[in-house]
């Protein structure tokens, strides 16, 4: 084996090496925020849901209506 194969070959290696690196630092610091999105999700804090787009607002309660008189006829 040439010289310069064998130096190809150890710097491809190495830069694998590097990139499998780069890739599990990733993952692992997405993971940490994905972990402190999901507490903050799920946390105690925010326990009632909020009312969907999809569901109306709850209309205010009427007040009866009151029985016409002569003065209010008037």
């Amino acid at each position: 084996m040439k010289h310069s194969t064998f130096v190809a070959i150890l710097l491809f290696l190495a830069s694998a090496v590097g990139a499998l690196t780069a890739a599990w630092l990733y993952i692992r610091r997405r993971e940490k925020e994905l972990d402190e999105y999901e507490q903050l999700l799920f946390s105690e804090d925010f326990d009632e849901e909020p009312a969907s787009a999809d569901e109306p607002a709850p209309a205010p309660e009427a007040e009866p209506a009151e029985p016409l008189t002569e003065d209010a006829a008037e």
